[in-house]
């Protein structure tokens, strides 16, 4: 469990594919306090360490994580947002994250908010999915690529995020342009609301 607030960015280093596995290697700050077998959040995906090496780790994405998420288009080079899973004994300063992400969004449009930024992305809109509690609602919780933020503007099909400076310098929102492929996690509470009401139904 995680709570989408971002320790950092990790760099990819290295990609290899293996099948229909890939394997990712990358570095960041706190690799050294890593152990096998942890899992870590990836730009919202989680995943699990599977060796380490200095100031780098592994790890390996299956082709359904592929197929649901923006990993297949990393490159070396790429800046990820990463966060270790949550500790039990602190504040829940984001929201409740799971780490598995539901779908894709694409970025529509970025604006200048006087000092801040308003990023509008757009969803591939699903009826049995929706119907499960896979939308956005006004002043709610969505996660963009491992980052809690709150709802703005949602339609049936897109929705908007504020992003303060510190968020900006501080994940990869600052390399989201229009056409970025960014992964979404929908509230996990509002897919148990829908899925008791279709039981009460």
């Amino acid at each position: 469990m995680f709570s989408g607030i971002v320790e950092g960015m990790a760099t990819v280093v290295a990609i290899e594919h293996d099948q229909e596995n890939v394997h990712f290697t990358l570095r960041c700050d706190f690799a050294h306090e890593l152990h096998v077998d942890q899992s870590i959040a990836h730009d919202g995906v989680c995943l699990t360490v599977t060796h380490l090496q200095g100031d780098t780790y592994r790890t390996t994405a299956m082709r359904e994580t592929l197929l649901r998420s923006n990993l297949g288009q990393w490159r070396v080079g790429d800046e990820i947002n990463v966060e270790r899973s949550m500790l039990m004994n602190g504040r829940l300063d984001g929201h409740i994250v799971q780490g598995h992400v539901d779908t894709t969004a694409e970025c529509m449009a970025v604006e200048d908010a006087q000092g801040s930024y308003t990023y509008t992305f757009r969803y591939a809109v699903e009826p049995e999915l929706a119907r499960r509690g896979y939308f956005t609602v006004d002043k709610g919780s969505v996660t963009v690529n491992g980052v809690s933020l709150t709802v703005c503007n949602p339609t049936e099909d897109s929705f908007q995020v504020n992003i303060i400076p510190y968020t900006y310098d501080n994940t990869n929102f600052h390399a989201i342009v229009v056409g970025t492929k960014v992964n979404i996690e929908f509230d996990i509470l509002g897919k148990y609301i829908a899925r008791l009401q279709q039981l009460c139904d």
